[in-house]
């Protein structure tokens, strides 16, 4: 048997590990093992900005763990650091004295964070945005303190901005430039993206200079250079990265600003190899992912023997990952005297494209609001597309009928090495081989297989573009999942099922429709409970045993086991007498916490289970349903009532609202606002229905979301009477109630069936939107206060409130 090569990786980061996942295609001819700094394997960098605003966990980010290296035959090493390469005994040696031999290496040992170098720089509290001990950091930082700063308004700065303010704190981007990511956009899509983002909560100090950090041990503000301050209790910097040539320096290898490398990825130095952020190539220093990932594919064949073409070069492209906001650019998009420009700006639907070319070549492009075209305009200026007739028509939308014409499928124009994923450096080829070689037929199972769309999920449209290339008809993008691990039956064939077999109990429906548990499991049960008291609302027995905990005890369980108590306040409204009750109660029963809610309303913290009855007792006061999948709140402005802007009444339309809807179920959690004119101070923007007045009626907005996954809310239609706003109202929620699948926001629900089809619905159609409301009416007319209701019955009260006394014989 030929003894295996001795291949090392110095680095544990994206770069390295795609390299090598790249050469086990290839050749099994290397025993490797990979040396990582960080205490934990392979994960991916570029997702650290999900884990911060809490989207994702680490778990989730992890690209590899250690079964597959394990699986691989890979030896890994972690939580250790190279520190110098003897290249003439092929020795890497580490910071715990410890070595390994090598016949081939690779370093990859990745960029470091620029750190400012001014005074209070080195002061607690100021950190990079780098790895996930900086997540873990900023997490933790903005669970005692409320000021942030992050210097640097580029990709990484704002999306670490984005993160903090989804940790609920202050949040302040300080940059240099007078305008944002001046590295990848231009100024008229930065302007967009600036007032973007001041709408999801982040604030600007633009052209400003820090000259110094204040604080004695800890950070606690900024002074500029202009002479004005910031408060800050954290303080992330993000304006730049250096390459990390430490190693390679220490070991003699030519190093200018990153590790020199050829074009496969050669060093100075013979069987030494560089790939990623660490490396310098033709002058060049590289801080994106799929540059890195080409990179790895030419080291990967070199190493294997197998023929290849040289590493040239990348050309970048940039999307930001920020819920909500769509930005992508690529290659030159900033025009000079020798480029002509093709722009489309529409301010009204926020969407501008610029496409940049060079005698008559496609060199660059910005998108924003829309990037539809993306793909094709990063491999139109990979290639040098030339700009046609044709093609001028595709991407403005002038050609065809009436502007239209058919869409294009992206993937066949696509070759084999073109990256479809670039979070994980999946090529359209990895992809096909996936479909024709392995059979798969889904996009969870190429997604498992490959990787492709598993970390941002920006490019799944593509890869289905692809799977739908090769597969033809076979291929079906919508492809069913049960609503639980008991059933393959998706929700709409469940509730079907439910009507045609007149099936009316939980029992009736896993027994009838064979679900592989019996009884059901923790997921089905709550759902199969909401879609029976749906479809008959006058004859369905609720079952509380198949809700979950905090609707069984009519309250919010917390993590010491006491309860929050929040009494309903319509329209954010109470009197000086309920304010009296609450803090009579509040210090009666000793609880630790009152609390203003985001909703409007006064949550009493810290009661009892056994104190729950008597407090609702003593209350008084509708149950506002602070714990169930039922109108939250109606947060409202004090409108034409009071306020000098106010053009309608929002605090009698939003007491009006709040009052008919309260009790209902639906399927998940709904919060309306009403605002009195368009300032929009009880923010309609973020709301699952956000309505707006003006001087000639109100504007109705759904599908809003102010969550971990924030949405805007879209324009429905404009009415002219309250009696249209209330109908219309109940016709969008009884809609929602009929097709939404259970635990399903309002904000997804509207992605998934199309504002279309809602307007068309609960608007267009006026007599399916009063079939709608008149079943709405009555599924609210069996609703009763669930408070009242546990109070009327003892049996009830005992068994759920009482604690239980166990006597000695």
């Amino acid at each position: 048997m030929t003894q295996k090569q001795k291949l090392v990786v110095v680095g544990n980061g994206m770069a390295g590990m795609n390299s090598i996942e790249q050469l086990l295609k290839l050749t099994d001819q290397y025993s490797i093992t990979v040396i990582g700094a960080e205490p934990h394997p392979n994960y991916n960098r570029i997702m650290l900005s999900y884990v911060l605003e809490g989207s994702k966990t680490i778990d989730d980010i992890v690209i590899n763990d250690r079964a597959w290296y394990e699986s691989a035959g890979i030896h890994l090493i972690t939580g250790k650091r190279g520190t110098k390469i003897n290249t003439d005994q092929k020795i890497v040696q580490m910071d715990d004295g410890s070595v390994v031999d090598y016949d081939r290496l690779i370093i990859a040992t990745g960029s470091n964070p620029f750190i400012l170098p001014i005074p209070g720089s080195d002061l607690e509290g100021v950190i990079g945005f780098r790895d996930i001990e900086d997540c873990e950091t900023m997490i933790a930082a903005a669970a005692k303190y409320r000021k942030a700063a992050v210097i640097g308004g580029g990709l990484l700065g704002l999306e670490a901005a984005k993160g903090l303010v989804q940790l609920g704190m202050d949040v302040t981007v300080v940059h240099l430039p007078d305008y944002l990511m001046e590295r990848q956009l231009d100024v008229t899509a930065a302007k967009m993206l600036e007032k973007e983002l001041e709408s999801q909560g982040i604030k600007f100090a633009l052209g400003k200079q820090t000259s110094a950090l204040k604080g004695d041990t800890r950070v606690t503000g900024l002074t500029f250079t202009d002479g004005t301050e910031l408060e800050a209790d954290l303080v992330v910097m993000s304006v730049g990265i250096r390459p990390n040539t430490e190693l390679a320096s220490n070991s003699g290898i030519e190093v200018n600003r990153g590790i020199v490398v050829d074009d496969y990825m050669q060093t100075s130095v013979p069987d030494v190899f560089a790939v990623g952020e660490c490396t310098e190539h033709r002058g060049t220093c590289y801080g994106l992912v799929a540059p890195l990932f080409e990179q790895g594919a030419v080291l990967a064949k070199s190493l294997a023997g197998v023929e290849t073409k040289p590493y040239e070069g990348s050309i970048c492209s940039t999307k930001l990952k920020i819920s909500g906001v769509d930005v992508f650019s690529t290659g030159t998009f900033m025009e000079e005297k020798q480029h002509t420009t093709i722009t489309m700006h529409d301010g009204w639907k926020g969407t501008y494209k610029k496409i940049v070319m060079q005698d008559n070549v496609i060199v660059g492009a910005v998108l924003f609001g829309d990037i539809d075209d993306s793909s094709r305009l990063e491999r139109f200026v990979k290639k040098g597309e030339l700009m046609t007739e044709e093609l001028y028509a595709e991407l403005t939308g002038t050609g065809g009928c009436c502007g239209g014409g058919a869409k294009v499928n992206v993937a066949a124009e696509l070759t084999d090495d073109d990256i479809v994923c670039g979070c994980n450096g999946v090529t359209k080829k990895m992809i096909v081989d996936a479909v024709t070689i392995d059979g798969l037929t889904t996009l969870d199972q190429v997604k498992m297989k490959t990787g492709a769309s598993r970390s941002c999920g920006g490019c799944k449209p593509l890869v289905e573009q692809v799977m739908q290339l090769v597969l033809g008809n076979g291929f079906d993008a919508e492809v069913k999942e049960g609503i639980c691990g008991c059933t393959t039956m998706s929700r709409d064939e469940v509730v079907e099922a439910i009507k045609q077999q007149n099936l009316h109990t939980v029992a009736e429906v896993t027994k009838a429709l064979e679900w592989s548990q019996p009884e059901g499991c923790s997921k089905c049960r709550p759902a199969l409970n909401y879609y029976l008291g749906m479809l008959w609302p006058t004859t369905y027995q609720d079952e509380p045993a198949s809700r979950f905990v905090n609707e069984r005890m009519n309250a919010n369980i917390q993590k010491d086991g006491t309860y929050t108590v929040v009494p309903r306040m319509y329209g954010g409204m109470t009197t000086p007498q309920d304010l009296k009750k609450i803090a009579d109660i509040s210090i009666k029963y000793n609880l630790p916490l009152v609390k203003m809610t985001g909703g409007q309303r006064i949550g009493m913290m810290g009661v009892k289970k056994e104190d729950l009855p008597k407090v609702w007792e003593e209350l008084n006061m509708p149950s506002g349903y602070a714990y169930a999948k039922s109108l939250r709140t109606v947060k409202t402005c004090v409108g034409s009532a009071y306020c000098r802007f106010g053009t309608q009444d929002s605090l009698h339309i939003g007491d009006l609202i709040e009052r008919k809807f309260e009790r209902v179920d639906f399927p998940a959690k709904v919060k309306f606002a009403v605002n009195g004119c368009p300032r929009n101070c009880a923010e309609s923007c973020t709301k699952d229905i956000g309505i707006v007045g003006n001087d000639g009626g109100w504007e109705i907005y759904v599908g809003g979301n102010g969550g971990i996954k924030a949405r805007l809310a879209d324009l429905l239609c404009k009415v002219k009477t309250d009696e249209e706003l209330i109908e219309i109202s109940a016709a969008v929620l009884q809609f929602y109630r009929e097709t939404a699948k259970y635990l399903e926001r309002t904000s997804d629900w509207v992605e998934r069936v199309g504002l279309d089809l809602i307007q068309r619905n609960t608007v267009a159609d006026v007599e399916q939107r009063k079939q709608l409301a008149k079943r709405m009416d009555i599924a609210l007319s069996r609703t009763e206060d669930p408070w009242q209701k546990v109070l009327k019955d003892q049996k009830l009260k005992e068994t759920l409130f009482e604690k239980v006394v166990v006597t000695k014989s």
